[in-house]
């Protein structure tokens, strides 16, 4: 809860103790980047921007931004809770960002280069052989395949948490087929729409090269071989929960949108079905796991795949994106052993740290987080989308009981971390502004070179006191405006 408030903040609460507020310091007072939009804020009543929040939710209806939830007892379509107010983040800060995400990925794809080649870092015991490959997205069939630029991961989206203290440390990576970035496209045009004036004088950076940045991304991966390449966006169906971002970005890189049907296999090339016959395919933007790619290479009950489309990669005419069996390096488990990866490939300390982890699968660690289940985060290693997984603070005892048993019959299968409270920024619940828990995926395309899109998804806890940001948990986002000047957002 928020401390209450002083004669010198009026009636603006303090932030919680312990918690790094993105909007306020700890005195209450506006942190310099922020001054202009809060001066912008003033001007506005409480109803004035309730109704710029239901404005923005038309807009996201009409233009039918959604998202699928699984298992849901009603409709399982919905549109994703979005915040009118922007999460603003000093140029400062974002270069740290940068740095350390480009840092991060270069020594991700040089590992997934040697585990699927030479295995060097595994025979020098950096990190454990049988964890490597035994990880259930380890993918044998991609041992000594060629992968141009030795780019493994073409699209990342690591998430990112603040410390109490300030500082950006990475929460987990996401490597395989990581979603929310027509979300963030989103965002900004909405954004743009509410505060126009606002946006211009603070020099926000722009997000809307992207896909004109991921679709040079792709085709930078054919440049030796195709001077023109063909690139497809490979969705698994209206029916998967981010069928809305395959169609958008599909659209706005003029890039046709395909499912597995629309493909076929010819003499080891791909081909895609179009009125006026086949039509070769150089490029594969897949938005389908690894599992569902080819049912002759994985699993055979796969309907969603290719007949023969690993036969054709492993072949070298064409390139899939992101490569197959990049879920190892992004493994939870894996995880821990990023900072030794850093620091093993690239001879650095790592610019952005890990949260502390402890891997389950060690008898000593596997006891102390039996004893302390309240106090910590269980994650399973192979699930995704805040399934799986124990906030132990926020638990009853019978879920404590459930996953002590778990833990004990599959302790390879889980990895625990300290519950860290994520930041908050302002949110504009009902009439009201408030504080909301906060993380932010920034997104990484990596081809001929590695660039760092300058803007993100910031994911929203909107639930009062919750830590699960996860649109599929009930979370929402807001746009992330990445400023060109520290200076840009102080009062003019």
């Amino acid at each position: 809860m928020a401390r209450e408030a002083t004669a010198e903040t009026g009636t603006r609460p303090l932030p919680a103790p312990g918690i790094y507020d993105e909007m306020l310091a700890e005195d209450g007072s506006i942190r310099p980047h922020y001054a202009r939009l809060q001066s912008r804020i003033d001007t506005l009543t409480h109803e004035d921007l309730a109704e710029r929040q239901r404005t923005l939710e038309r807009f996201f209806l009409l233009q039918g931004i959604t998202f699928t939830v699984y298992g849901a007892e009603s409709t399982t379509e919905r549109i994703i809770p979005t915040d009118l107010l922007p999460r603003i983040i000093p140029a400062s800060e974002w270069a740290t960002i940068e740095a350390g995400l480009t840092q991060r990925l270069r020594a991700m794809n040089m590992f997934l280069a040697d585990i699927y080649s030479e295995q060097q870092i595994l025979m020098d015991g950096v990190a454990p052989r049988e964890l490597v490959l035994g990880a259930p997205s380890y993918r044998r069939e991609m041992q000594n395949l060629y992968v141009p630029n030795k780019a493994y991961v073409n699209v990342c989206g690591s998430d990112l948490i603040r410390q109490p203290d300030g500082e950006f440390v990475v929460l987990e990576d996401n490597l395989r087929v990581p979603s929310g970035v027509s979300y963030m496209l989103a965002n900004r045009e909405a954004a743009k729409r509410t505060f126009p004036g606002t946006f211009r004088a603070m020099g926000v950076r722009p997000v809307d090269r992207y896909p004109d940045m991921l679709l040079a991304t792709l085709k930078s991966m054919t440049a030796d071989w195709r001077p023109n390449p063909q690139v497809v966006v490979m969705t698994p169906g209206v029916y998967n929960s981010a069928y809305f971002e395959h169609a958008y970005l599909a659209r706005l890189m003029g890039a046709p949108l395909v499912e597995g049907r629309d493909l076929v296999v010819h003499d080891n090339h791909v081909y895609m079905r179009t009125t006026t016959g086949l039509r070769r395919v150089d490029v594969i933007y897949r938005r389908v796991d690894d599992d569902f790619i080819d049912p002759l290479t994985f699993r055979r009950d796969s309907g969603l795949g290719v007949a023969g489309l690993f036969n054709a990669y492993r072949a070298g005419n064409v390139v899939i994106c992101n490569a197959p069996g990049t879920g190892v390096a992004d493994d939870k488990a894996v995880y821990a052993y990023v900072p030794h990866i850093i620091r093993y490939y690239l001879g650095e300390d790592p610019i952005l740290h890990n949260v502390e982890t402890y891997l389950c699968r060690e008898p000593s660690q596997l006891s102390h987080v039996l004893a302390n289940l309240d106090k910590l985060v269980v994650k399973a290693v192979g699930e995704s989308g805040g399934y799986g997984m124990l906030i132990g603070p926020h638990s009853t005892k019978k879920q404590r009981d459930e996953f002590t048993a778990k833990l004990k019959a599959n302790p390879d299968n889980y990895i625990a971390q300290p519950t860290i409270n994520l930041s908050t920024a302002p949110c504009i619940i009902g009439t009201e502004l408030e504080p909301r828990h906060v993380d932010l995926r920034p997104f990484v395309l990596s081809g001929e070179k590695i660039v760092v899109t300058p803007g993100a998804l910031t994911r929203v806890a909107l639930t009062k006191g919750s830590l699960v940001v996860n649109s599929s948990q009930g979370g929402g986002s807001k746009d992330t405006w990445v400023l060109s000047d520290d200076k840009r957002g102080a009062k003019p």
